[in-house]
């Protein structure tokens, strides 16, 4: 039982920091990774292994919500648990903003931009992220990524938020010739909810 509320103490921290940098319709999301950081680097070795002690072992992959969009709170937070070496799919975040942060481990992210929803998918580049570090992405249907844990022996953790219920979004794949994408609708499932 101590240990579950460690666990939570840990979580609500960062959930009531995203809260906190959210209540606006566009806030900024370098201020919220900013805060989001400073979180993870005072309590990270101590969220990392409480939450390693419920999901270490975890061969799936788990979205995990923290908390859902409702009518006083403007966001979605999501703990995401990632199994050795896994690598999602290129896909949008249906149209809304977003923030990912790792907690722990390390996860590869590969973005793509376009200037309008019909032209070509063009590779922006990758980035790396250890535990504090964040990527964000602005609303709009412009940019899609595909990310990867590094690891293959360890499972990485890593803190979503998102403008709103990440539910429906397109995942995308290369046509075999040339540089156009197909896009395959997607409903994305939550695994469970931590209460926090």
């Amino acid at each position: 039982m101590a240990r579950m509320r460690r666990h939570r103490h840990h979580l609500k921290a960062l959930r009531d920091t995203a809260l906190a940098h959210t209540r606006e319709p566009h806030p900024d999301l370098a201020v919220l990774a900013r805060e989001l950081g400073r979180v993870v680097h005072r309590d990270g070795q101590a969220l990392v292994d409480d939450m390693v002690r419920l999901h270490g072992s975890s061969r799936d992959f788990r979205r995990l919500l923290l908390s859902r969009r409702g009518q006083l709170t403007p966001v979605s937070v999501l703990l995401v648990v990632w199994p050795p070496d896994h690598v999602t799919p290129s896909h949008d975040h249906g149209g809304l903003w977003g923030l990912e942060m790792s907690l722990h481990g390390a996860l590869e992210m590969e973005s793509w931009t376009r200037s309008s929803e019909h032209s070509d998918w063009q590779l922006r580049g990758r980035d790396w992220l250890g535990p504090g570090d964040a990527m964000w992405f602005d609303a709009g249907t412009s940019t899609m990524h595909r990310c990867r844990n590094m690891s293959r022996h360890e499972v990485a953790l890593s803190l979503h938020v998102y403008g709103g219920d990440l539910i429906d979004c397109n995942a995308y794949a290369p046509e075999a010739q040339g540089s156009h994408w197909h896009a395959m609708p997607q409903h994305l499932r939550i695994d469970g909810a931590l209460p926090v």
